[in-house]
């Protein structure tokens, strides 16, 4: 089953749209909601997304796919799985944080959004600068 893009895109936009007036209600304190159910959309929307990756990752492990081919695919889709698995632990943290389930300190809860930052800027640096040399 394959989405195509205007089905992404409006599904990506209606989570970020549904997470967004959950978000508002919360902060306007209309919604006495706790705050790991107004993150609900983000993580259904992830879910989806970890899914997708680990059936595509899986498709290498069939028979008769030759390993050869595609060697930086699985590269970067382990650095896809690696970044959702870091945007994860920061929206459980967050929320954890905001909840006030922990007391750890604002500065512990951002280091998975950091160092998702910096391995996009690696991954874009790379991108930008590597030279295939056939």
């Amino acid at each position: 089953m394959r989405m195509s893009l205007a089905q992404r895109v409006l599904l990506t936009w209606l989570f970020t749209l549904l997470f967004l007036i959950m978000l508002v209600l919360k902060l306007d304190e209309k919604a006495p909601w706790n705050w790991f159910l107004i993150f609900i959309p983000v993580w259904i929307f992830d879910t989806i997304l970890l899914v997708m990756l680990i059936v595509k990752m899986a498709g290498r492990c069939k028979s008769g796919f030759d390993p050869r081919n595609g060697s930086q695919n699985i590269k970067k889709k382990a650095w896809y799985l690696v970044a959702m698995l870091l945007k994860l632990a920061f929206c459980l943290a967050l929320c954890a944080k905001l909840q006030r389930f922990t007391t750890m300190k604002l500065a512990y809860v951002f280091i998975p959004l950091w160092a998702l930052l910096v391995g996009g800027m690696v991954e874009l640096g790379y991108n930008i600068f590597y030279v295939r040399r056939d």
